[in-house]
């Protein structure tokens, strides 16, 4: 499939004007429910803004392009924007985007359509290309551009000869997290720059497509140097003693002369590979070192929560035949209910250990994944059924094995330091026979000795804060958490009140928790108020988020906070607020009628199952929670429409 079959020339926009890129996008999408291409804008919208979120799609030179997968559409499509004035889009280069490429592609698109949105990327670094479209004025005159440029280069095959020799030889790779646009734009600049600095060069693209062009053994070894701009994980042991730059793919479009001078010049480090991983993933330039941080706690705490929600669950379906009845001593007894238990206990124990080792892994790759998952087990040893006279001591818990999995990271950090003046013929031992035992060891005596006392006393202690609240205490504590997760539903806000949640409960074991239930009830009303708003006034929804508004009494029902993502983000000073102030009123009412959580997730179908106290409160506080948002929503909304009029 060629690239002049998937742009849609009949939806072409000229004069295209918006203040940002997401009301841009908002418009594009909006077009295309116009025209009947989608019938909701909103999954789109949302996969297309959360592409943006991950870098900007403004690639430079006054060109953006947006773009997303979806299941809205059965096959790949390009809609073209032209903006005479320009749209801010946080462009790598700072300008603005005239030239608006937004990508529409099927979920599970066949190769044929990535190819030719990937020949986009190469038609766009075309001078002949660019310069045609600041000229032209009509579609006939942009499919003439499209045309031209497939007839010039659809015969060509990607050059993949040795070397001449005669030349210097520069091989790159290039990555971006969807694989679609940057990935080949990146690859296109800098074969266009290096050809132009009269140098052979091959470049390997890591696309949705897979691996194309891959680099061999003998491309590696002939090269001056290699450039590696990726923003995603991609092999890196195979240039283990080779000049290399890592960076990321925005390099690769704006900086490729000076990244290829750079290896001209001899001033390319010496990547040397340690062997503890096969990949290797860039951080953003200038990302500050709280947010550093928040990624290495994310990474232990999203491979964490399927084990707690799995274990939870479990658990709380051994609930039906009674509270106790996987207890063989009680009247209410049931294999069944036995069975559940231990399963739900056994995935529910896995939480701190996963926790600290996958915190350990993005700190310092599989050595470190060995030695946090060491700390996250010795922060509870009971959790395996250990037993020892140098292990009693309090469990330290969730804190233990948060420490424990930042402490793994320093660890193999000064491990490898303090081994460097090894030979390296011995860099293949160290990651599977030195830092594992060397590692396991120092972090065995620092949990034991040192880490467990103070922070089982830190979890002891807020523990005890907590039981001690009462009346107007527990009201604001249920307040805070359960508001919490209704300012970014699934942002960092909302994860802290969540891990905050489940590691109380896990402390609290089969007693259950109240800032749990307190938690869970907070992210339901977000869902559940958006539904009941529209069930009242839908006119207060546009007319493309109705059906997406009442899907959403399913998403609040079953705790899936993230279905009002798509109305917050539509006008977050009017939505975010009544859905903040809704949420922390439920969860107030929850902790003041001393409800009780013994499941981390389920929503309704934990209180069918028993896994919530006082169940008939519980459901009043979500209603009245519910139907407070729903009424707070509808005043917000009204009176915005009343100022914009």
């Amino acid at each position: 499939m060629k690239l002049t079959d998937v742009i849609n020339y009949d939806l072409i926009q000229f004069d295209f004007s918006a203040e940002d890129k997401k009301e841009a996008l908002d418009k594009l999408t909006t077009m295309l429910v116009d025209e009947k291409v989608i019938e909701n804008k909103d999954n789109f919208l949302n996969a297309l803004l959360a592409r943006e979120a991950q870098s900007t799609t403004g690639v430079g030179e006054n060109v953006a392009i947006p773009h997303a997968k979806s299941a809205d559409f059965d096959k790949a499509m390009i809609i073209y924007a032209k903006s005479n004035d320009g749209v801010e889009w946080e462009s790598f280069d700072g300008q603005p985007a005239k030239h608006i490429f937004m990508i529409c592609a099927p979920d599970g698109g066949a190769d044929e359509h990535l190819k030719a949105l990937a020949s986009l990327s190469q038609a766009l670094m075309d001078p002949e290309v660019k310069s045609g479209l600041e000229a032209e004025t009509t579609k006939e005159d942009v499919e003439k551009i499209f045309a031209d440029f497939v007839a010039k280069t659809q015969p060509e095959k990607e050059e993949v000869t040795a070397p001449s020799g005669e030349k210097p030889y520069i091989i790159a790779v290039t990555a971006c997290p969807t694989g679609i646009a940057h990935t080949f734009m990146a690859a296109e600049k800098i074969k266009e720059t290096a050809k132009a600095m009269g140098l052979d060069v091959k470049v390997e693209t890591n696309g949705q497509i897979g691996i194309e062009n891959k680099l061999t053994k003998e491309d590696i070894e002939r090269a001056a140097g290699i450039i590696i701009a990726a923003d995603k994980k991609v092999e890196v042991a195979r240039f283990d003693g080779r000049p290399t730059i890592m960076t990321k793919v925005a390099d690769g479009i704006n900086k490729p002369q000076e990244l290829i001078q750079t290896i001209l010049d001899g001033k390319a480090p010496i990547y040397k590979h340690d062997g503890a991983a096969d990949s290797q993933e860039t951080d953003a330039e200038g990302e500050s070192l709280g947010r550093k941080i928040y990624k290495h706690l994310m990474e232990g705490v999203s491979n964490m929560l399927p084990f707690v929600v799995a274990g939870g669950i479990l658990i709380a379906l051994s609930f039906i035949w009674g509270i106790n009845s996987f207890n063989p001593e009680d009247p209410t007894y049931n294999k069944y209910a036995e069975v559940l238990f231990y399963l739900g206990k056994i995935s529910f124990s896995m939480m701190l250990p996963i926790l600290a080792g996958f915190i350990g892994r993005s700190l310092a790759d599989r050595p470190g994944f060995v030695v946090g998952m060491v700390g996250g087990i010795l922060a509870d040893p009971s959790i395996l059924g250990l037993k020892s006279d140098i292990l009693a001591y309090t469990p330290s818990g969730f804190l233990g094995a948060l420490v424990a999995g930042f402490l793994a990271g320093g660890i193999i950090k000064v491990l490898k330091m303090a081994t460097s003046w090894m030979p390296r013929s011995l860099d293949g031992i160290k990651p599977i026979f030195l830092f594992p035992i060397l590692g396991s060891l120092i972090m065995g005596i620092a949990m034991i000795y040192v880490i467990n006392a103070p922070m089982a006393a830190v979890m002891t202690g807020l523990q005890d804060f907590l039981t001690g609240l009462n009346g107007s205490g527990k009201f604001i504590l249920g307040f805070v958490v359960a508001a919490m997760m209704a300012i970014d539903m699934g942002g960092p806000i909302n994860k802290a009140s969540y891990v905050t949640g489940t590691a109380l409960l896990t402390a609290a074991g089969t007693a259950g928790s109240d800032v749990m239930a307190a938690v869970m009830i907070g992210g339901m009303v977000p869902p559940l108020a958006i539904a009941i708003s529209a069930t009242i006034n839908k006119n207060i929804w546009p007319k493309a988020q109705r059906s997406g508004a009442l899907v959403n009494y399913v998403m609040g029902l079953a705790f899936i906070t993230e279905g009002a993502i798509p109305f917050a983000a539509s006008n977050p000073l009017r939505v975010i607020p009544p859905l903040f102030l809704s949420s922390g009123v439920a969860g107030a009412l929850s902790m003041t009628f001393g409800a009780v959580s013994k499941a981390p997730h389920g929503g309704i179908f934990a209180i069918a199952v028993g896994a919530v106290s006082n169940p008939i409160m519980y459901l009043l506080a979500l209603v009245l929670g519910s139907v407070l948002g729903a009424i707070l929503l509808i005043v917000s909304l009204n009176l915005g429409k009343k100022v914009e009029k």
